[in-house]
């Protein structure tokens, strides 16, 4: 049964193709791109770089970071050597997510700026050979949303069936389906004496996506961004677009969430095949400007998932997060190990987005540090996040080594997941602190006498002008890491192939391309680790190494093929001759 249903709509998807990809009548007039043409694979082993846009700059000091700042802080992103800038949703919002409940797609929230600003933006990032990626929440909107407002409004309106709506008797929902962030899934609405459903926060109700009309509207605003020169978008939890139309309960497990609530497994609200065919649809809008990228935010299981939203003709999304392989935090040599050769060997020879920070996990300074070793453990993390052959994402302030700065008190938390959920869940305003500049008051993020988040204490050791200028840095780590990629031919272009795999402490793989051969080994131990590598297995003649980055000294005079010493959690990055 379920199958015929997936026939039948896929049926009913072709036969809306051609009205699903030609632009809508009546569209608001966009001015065309003024950036060079892209590259078509820019994002090929890029860098890039995510920024909350309240927490980066904040130029008109009102304690809330806005386009304008980020667009004064573009020549330290080029130093840092970054190829492209997502930026978390800047369009009009409630802000009870944060951006995350769009009221409109095709604007700029006054306290971000203007669309002007957002111009000005794009221009001169693309003077820096910097691309700009927009967030587009897809899934929902704000239940402030005009949209929503009509659709509410009556079970007949032109918008009625634009949102999940299930008949159903109040204070019984429809089903046991849970929000993402606590509770049921299902809100009551007074004005249709119906259900609707959210995913996320009640104030975010889903969008149909079964809905024809719906899919017109998302793609013709894609076109839309795109003509203003956006060079990709990363799209928010689109496995959660579709969900299973006959409303079947979920299956119970064991233990209940940080809210309180019986777990419950989500197969009929995540990630149903379906979704694919709207992958395939995006990516034909995106491929209208040939080098337009797609991101994909997916948590998922395993390596098999993850290589199904490529597509099967590579014809999905360019750039899923592999989340499998930093969102956690156990630091095993055995894990990253059979992480990293997944992403070599399971994703059909696609580049794989590789990740360890985000707005919506805690530092990975915090996760996977030990209090003791916690400097030598980031550059570690960037070691693996810099040199295998991937698109690497990056966090503001993961270079700088920002820490999470949790709220104190629940009367301190702004994050409505840390409202609902304290103490268990204290929410995510610990990782979206502001950016950490300088030594001038609030960081340098802003003049304002206040902060929308409080700044972290340790911003006196922990910013970008202390670090700046100086070679013990994790900053100058990163950015000595970021140029390797750029300027050696075997980490920007290389195969990659793991070695030394038995050894239950160090992870080491080699880069080959051009002649050039380059050795990546790093210690997951607390204790120094001596190496040594047979040549003939690695395929070089030469047994000497010539070191292109390393978190510590070695603590040898010279190093070799014979004898490499590496310190506690100690990384080095060298080339073979």
């Amino acid at each position: 049964m379920i199958e015929m249903r997936r026939r039948t709509a896929l049926r009913a998807g072709a036969a809306l193709c051609l009205a699903l990809f030609l632009p809508a009548c009546g569209t608001k007039p966009v001015p065309q791109a003024t950036t060079t043409p892209l590259d078509p694979n820019w994002w090929k082993g890029a860098v890039l770089y995510e920024v909350y846009p309240r927490s980066f700059a904040d130029s008109d000091g009102d304690g809330i970071g806005d386009l304008n700042g980020i667009t004064a802080h573009l020549d330290y992103l080029q130093e840092l050597g970054v190829d492209g800038i997502w930026i978390t949703p800047f369009f009009p919002s409630p802000q009870v997510d944060f951006g995350y409940d769009v009221t409109d797609y095709d604007a700029i929230d006054p306290q971000y700026g203007t669309m002007g600003d957002l111009d000005r933006l794009v221009a001169e990032a693309g003077k820096r050979n910097i691309k700009i990626i927009a967030d587009l929440v897809l899934n929902h909107t704000s239940d402030q949303h005009p949209w929503f407002l009509e659709s509410r409004s009556s079970r007949t309106n032109s918008k009625a069936d634009w949102y999940v709506w299930v008949d159903g008797t109040k204070d019984t929902p429809p089903n046991n389906w849970l929000s993402i962030f606590g509770h049921s899934a299902w809100q009551w609405d007074e004005m249709r004496k119906q259900y609707y459903y959210h995913a996320f926060y009640k104030q975010q109700p889903d969008l149909n996506w079964r809905n024809h009309d719906v899919r017109v509207a998302m793609y013709d605003m894609i076109r839309g961004w795109m003509k203003r020169g956006v060079a990709g978008f990363r799209l928010d939890a689109v496995p959660h677009l579709l969900e299973d139309p006959e409303r079947t309960n979920e299956k119970l497990v064991t233990g209940v969430n940080s809210y309180g609530d019986r777990m419950t497994e989500r197969v009929h609200t995540d990630n149903l095949p379906e979704v694919h065919d709207v992958y395939r649809e995006l990516r034909q809008v995106a491929d209208s400007v040939p080098g337009t990228v797609l991101i994909g935010e997916t948590y998922f299981p395993n390596v098999e998932e993850l290589a199904k939203a490529y597509g099967a003709k590579n014809d999905e999304l360019q750039l899923p997060m592999d989340t499998q392989y930093g969102m956690g935090s156990k630091l095993s040599v055995e894990l990253f190990r059979s992480k990293l050769r997944e992403a070599e060997t399971g994703l059909n020879g696609n580049m794989p987005l590789l990740v360890f920070d985000n707005h919506d996990n805690r530092r990975s300074w915090n996760r996977f540090g030990d209090g003791k070793h916690d400097d030598a453990i980031a550059r570690l993390i960037a070691t693996l996040l810099l040199t295998p052959r991937d698109t690497a994402l990056m966090y503001y302030g993961q270079e700088l080594g920002m820490a999470n700065n949790d709220p104190k008190s629940l009367l301190d938390v702004k994050d409505p997941i840390g409202k609902i959920g304290w103490p268990k869940e204290v929410g995510r305003d610990g990782e979206r602190t502001p950016m950490q500049w300088n030594l001038q008051p609030n960081a340098g993020f802003s003049t304002g006498g206040t902060t929308w988040l409080p700044v972290a204490s340790n911003y006196t050791s922990v910013n970008v002008s202390s670090e700046t200028g100086n070679p013990a840095s994790l900053l100058s780590y990163y950015r000595n890491l970021i140029h390797l990629r750029k300027q050696n031919a075997a980490l920007r272009n290389g195969d990659l192939r793991i070695i030394d795999d038995n050894n239950p402490n160090v992870l080491s793989f080699v880069r080959s391309a051009g002649g050039t051969t380059v050795l990546v080994s790093m210690n997951f131990s607390d204790a120094p680790k001596t190496l040594s590598f047979d040549a003939a297995k690695i395929g070089v003649t030469g047994r000497s190494l010539t070191p292109l980055a390393q978190s510590l000294e070695t603590g040898s005079a010279t190093q070799s093929l014979d004898k490499l010493v590496l310190p506690p959690y100690g990384s080095f990055v060298g080339e073979v001759h």
